[in-house]
């Protein structure tokens, strides 16, 4: 991704609102709740996805197909749902932007499907290291034994992470 430079923020109707929560809580469930506020803002950007301010800090990223929390609101407002645990070894290759190997992946909550994104945390924290797509649905991602597993989409340091607002 190319830096992302924000052309305008506006805040976004209620009804826009519930629709994006509504969207958001297809991929997380309940903890959809966790983002919610009075006010939502949707930055426009240069890039190929749209961020919305959740209390003046950039929470949600949606493409066409979903909505999910960014890194900082997966940090911020932990949830459990689609969750992949990598181990130790793998920590130092997420953080820096590696797609998810399966050899480093420790387990895989059910609700990880295909080409939908899941946080990917560590196995000792629970901490939050990234966003990614899953190439696989759950029982095939555990059946697997070698290969790419998920596709890396946005990790500490990126364009998003970074965003001046």
């Amino acid at each position: 991704m190319k830096k992302i430079v924000v052309k305008k923020r506006h805040s976004i109707r209620k009804s826009q609102a519930q629709d994006l929560l509504a969207r958001l809580a297809e991929q997380i469930g309940p903890s959809a709740e966790l983002f919610h506020t009075e006010m939502i803002e949707v930055l426009e950007t240069t890039a190929n996805v749209s961020l919305f301010m959740v209390n003046k800090k950039p929470l949600l990223l949606a493409t066409e197909d979903w909505v999910f929390p960014t890194l900082k609101g997966a940090l911020q407002s932990p949830f459990p749902e689609r969750r992949v645990v990598v181990d130790a070894g793998a920590i130092p290759y997420v953080v820096n932007g590696a797609d998810i190997m399966r050899p480093g992946i420790v387990s895989v909550t059910d609700d990880v499907k295909a080409n939908a994104p899941v946080q990917i945390v560590d196995e000792r924290h629970g901490k939050p290291l990234a966003i990614g797509i899953a190439l696989f649905d759950a029982p095939d991602l555990r059946a697997s034994s070698a290969g790419k597993m998920v596709k890396k989409f946005h990790h500490v340091g990126d364009e998003i992470w970074n965003i001046e607002i």
